[in-house]
């Protein structure tokens, strides 16, 4: 299924589902597609964005200056491509990242949501080249991939080529 093929009655359905909390629905699997649609379609919209503009012009939230300074602070040698997982899931790292997103609770619009992150800046989405993380981790990390030029080599591999 394509998600453009969705009605918008579906679709609000999909978002209504996904606003209900998580204990509601015990692993159920059609939450987990619809989380999954969801997360794919973000991640096609996010990539289909940096892949066609100045990624070091993009703004994600109205928070991205707090976010990139926090970040080069609380995380000045991580590795932003490709990222290195341990940066991300050791325990050490999860708390971390914990107390660090938790300062942007009410900035970073769902942001404990999970969301899909390229491991390698350079590469499109893959089974082999996406992990699962909160969304404001995601946010901070394609920030700074921006702003530091990760991103940059996208549109010239992957954007609209003009004729």
């Amino acid at each position: 299924m394509d998600l453009k093929d969705l009605s918008l009655d579906a679709a609000r359905s999909i978002a209504f589902c996904l606003s209900e909390p998580a204990e509601k629905y015990e692993n159920d699997p059609e939450v987990e597609f619809l989380w999954a649609m969801k997360a794919m379609e973000h991640a096609e919209v996010h990539f289909n964005l940096v892949s066609s503009v100045d990624p070091r012009r993009l703004r994600l939230t109205d928070h991205d200056d707090r976010l990139y300074t926090d970040f080069k602070k609380s995380f000045p040698d991580f590795h932003l491509s490709p990222l290195v997982i341990e940066e991300l899931k050791s325990d050490e790292a999860k708390e971390k990242w914990r107390t660090f997103m938790k300062e942007y609770e009410n900035d970073v619009a769902d942001f404990n949501y999970a969301t899909l992150l390229r491991i390698d800046a350079n590469q499109d989405y893959s089974e082999t080249n996406t992990i699962v993380v909160p969304r404001v981790q995601f946010v901070v990390l394609e920030v700074a991939r921006n702003r530091e030029g990760f991103n940059d080599e996208l549109r010239a591999k992957y954007g609209k080529k003009e004729a």
